[in-house]
C-alpha cells in the first residue's frame, strides 16, 4: 500500500507501508510528521500555520487522538472527505491528469 500526499504541483511526499504491516494511528501520525519535515523543504511557502489544507476521508486512523492533536498543535487545516463519495475524488480531477502528461 502506499500513502501520498501531493499539491497543484505535483507529489510532495509518499511512503509504502511495509508488507504485512497494518496502518495503525501510531503509524500515521509518523507519516504526518515526515510529511511535515517534508513540506518545510520542498514547500516551504506552506510552512506557515494554516498555509495548507489536509483532505481527510474516513478511515479510523485519520481520526485517531494523536493525530488529530498533531494536526491541531500544528494548525493544520483539515477538509473532511464526504463518506462514499466516489465522484468527488480529488485524484481524479488533480493528480491522475498530470501523471498521464508524461505518457
Amino acid at each position: 500500500m502506499l500513502v501520498w500526499f501531493y499539491d497543484c504541483k505535483g507529489i510532495i511526499y509518499h511512503e509504502f507501508v511495509p508488507e504485512g504491516e497494518t496502518v495503525t494511528g501510531s503509524f500515521y501520525l509518523s507519516v504526518l510528521e515526515s510529511l511535515w519535515n517534508r513540506i518545510r523543504r520542498v514547500r516551504p511557502e506552506y510552512s506557515a500555520p494554516g498555509s495548507w489544507f489536509l483532505l481527510h476521508d474516513n478511515p479510523p486512523v485519520h481520526r485517531a487522538v494523536a493525530v488529530q492533536e498533531f494536526l491541531a498543535r500544528k494548525q493544520v487545516c483539515v477538509l473532511n472527505h464526504p463518506p462514499y463519495s466516489p465522484d468527488l475524488s480529488p485524484c481524479d480531477y488533480f493528480l491522475f491528469p498530470k501523471l498521464k502528461l508524461p505518457l
